[in-house]
């Protein structure tokens, strides 16, 4: 317990409170059924045509994970590698940076369901295409769905909540890549240590497949995307106001 505690209290303040965040807020609706599905209506992100969408979910829905694993896994590459970023800029700046890659992933992945979106609108004479996502939205409270595959298809873009960290997250992880290039990471798949800044352009590559590719796995490949692409937005743009302080590695 002593070994916890001390561990605990080695993670910076930012980074601790996020992560304790997440992690209350899991298990409450792990433990609460009816707690799980009214934060889940009003605080995961909806696409903005959705009924249930509000403005606000693009900061609240960093904070909802889906499961476990997707939480665990999440929080444990903020403690990893938030901690170390946070040193680096300093607890205020981190915050801002977090929350920019988090709030930006958001953002990207609305632009890009709207691409989606629009297309198998576009399907269906107007009204009937607001019809169905009007309705398909209370068939999603009563955990049905359209019968009609495309019909289905639009809903679920429409109304599918988004949930998760995980574009904050790929933002922390690109700045490490930056910010401590060869820094060898370790993967316990890989026999042999691989640099942060190969890990991290691998990564990136992998999550643009899949997303490109329009693999059905449930997961918002751009939201990853658009978290590193914020995330190198202002890492570039500190860089070239000298605001490291001389603590530039790539």
């Amino acid at each position: 317990m002593s070994y916890f505690s001390g561990f605990v209290q080695r993670i910076p303040p930012v980074t601790k409170n996020l992560a304790g965040i997440c992690i209350v807020v899991w298990l409450a609706m792990a433990l609460v059924p009816q707690l799980d599905r009214a934060v889940t209506r009003w605080c995961a992100m909806y696409y903005f045509s959705s009924p249930g969408y509000m403005p606000f979910q693009l900061v609240t829905y960093l904070f909802l994970h889906g499961g476990f694993t997707h939480m665990f896994f999440n929080m444990f590459a903020l403690v990893m590698f938030g901690s170390v970023i946070e040193r680096a800029l300093g607890s205020e700046r981190f915050l801002v940076y977090y929350m920019a890659c988090g709030i930006g992933a958001g953002l990207i992945q609305e632009a890009v369901s709207a691409v989606f979106v629009h297309k198998y609108m576009a399907m269906f004479p107007p009204q009937a295409a607001d019809y169905i996502i009007d309705q398909g939205w209370t068939l999603m409270q009563q955990g049905r769905i359209y019968t009609d595959v495309t019909a289905a298809t639009l809903n679920a873009l429409v109304n599918t909540p988004l949930v998760g960290a995980s574009g904050a997250i790929f933002g922390v992880l690109l700045a490490f890549g930056m910010l401590f290039p060869n820094q060898p990471i370790y993967m316990w798949f890989i026999p042999v240590p691989i640099k942060a800044k190969w890990f991290v352009a691998g990564y990136g590559l992998l999550e643009l497949s899949l997303g490109l590719g329009g693999v059905a796995d449930n997961v918002a490949h751009f939201a990853h995307l658009g978290g590193m692409l914020i995330g190198l937005v202002m890492i570039l743009y500190w860089k070239k106001k000298g605001t490291f302080n001389g603590r530039w590695f790539f």
